[in-house]
């Protein structure tokens, strides 16, 4: 999904699951060919003080969270199709 921004075109997931601290992102791409496909993005969101961060690495306890949220963008997808 496209948005246009103050003049700057950027690209939006077509789903987002949270679950805690857990963000997967799935996201719409089309090929040259002109078929649908989706990839998904995955990343961990922390606070350190008063600012947010962002990090791909994953904690022990992360791992079930991850796990979930996974088969939710999995289950998303396979129903698109």
């Amino acid at each position: 999904m496209c948005l246009l921004f103050m003049g700057v075109l950027k690209m939006e997931p077509v789903k987002k699951i949270k679950i805690g601290g857990i963000e997967v992102a799935v996201w719409e791409n089309t090929s040259k060919e002109g078929n649908k496909y989706y990839t998904t993005t995955m990343e961990r969101n922390y606070k350190i003080g008063e600012e947010w961060k962002k990090t791909n690495s994953l904690r022990d306890n992360d791992l079930p969270k991850s796990v979930l949220a996974l088969q939710k963008a999995f289950e998303f997808v396979s129903l698109k199709e």
